[in-house]
């Protein structure tokens, strides 16, 4: 026990003494990640929708079955399906007249359901807010004839239009560099140890009774 407090002492003294090694490189990570976050890395907005999936009433009646709801909340994952597919993307590339490709279109939307009911929700991350806004509201005019096609639905209503977001969601300026900090710290304290084991001189009496197994005879006072 007595052993692993020395050498918990020894680590702390070794920090202690260059510890501003850990400075310097926390210093540089957070400016370099404050260079970024702020002036290279260009914010993405996200625009979303919400649509539901029109379920048939029973013919005399003016009520929805459960048996028909269940039906159509697991159908709700099939037309998410169907949002991503690529000939509804393509013609939401054509009519919006997009400079991209449909991987690139594919990779800025996510769709999800909500769960234990209807509704679909489409999101849309793009660097131009009016662009992300534009696309989330066109991908219900195109997907509305697809799945009536394809899957026979009943139609597909729009509850929430997309509206141009102000705020981007990306990059997370506070979370980029305060990660930038920890990583400078776990950096600094990694060299510190590094070098520390590089070192093969022997500084103190401890050292030469654990390195060579000699008995000290005396120790050199610094000053006479």
């Amino acid at each position: 026990m007595e052993e692993e407090v020395i050498d918990l002492r020894e680590y702390f003294s070794i920090i202690k003494k260059k510890w501003y090694i850990i400075a310097i490189l926390c210093v540089i990570c957070v400016a370099i990640s404050s260079v970024y976050s702020f002036f290279i890395a260009k914010p993405v907005y996200q625009a979303e929708t919400t649509l539901i999936v029109k379920t048939e009433k029973v013919e005399g009646t003016n009520t929805v079955s459960s048996d028909q709801i269940k039906t159509t909340q697991q159908l709700a994952v099939t037309y998410g399906e169907i949002i991503k597919s690529r000939k509804v993307l393509e013609d939401v590339i054509k009519n919006l007249n997009l400079e991209e490709s449909y991987g690139s279109l594919s990779s800025k939307i996510s769709v999800s359901t909500v769960t234990d009911t209807q509704i679909i929700k489409v999101s849309v991350k793009d660097t131009d807010n009016d662009n992300a806004a534009k696309i989330a509201n066109e991908i219900p005019t195109v997907f509305t004839e697809e799945a009536i096609r394809i899957a026979d639905a009943n139609g597909v209503e729009v509850i929430d239009k997309a509206q141009v977001p102000t705020n981007p969601v990306a990059p997370n300026k506070k979370m980029n560099i305060l990660i930038a900090g920890v990583l400078g710290i776990m950096v600094g304290l990694f060299s510190i140890f590094l070098m520390e084991f590089l070192n093969n001189k022997m500084r103190t009496p401890q050292d030469i009774d654990r390195t060579l197994g000699l008995p000290l005879l005396g120790v050199i006072p610094e000053e006479l």
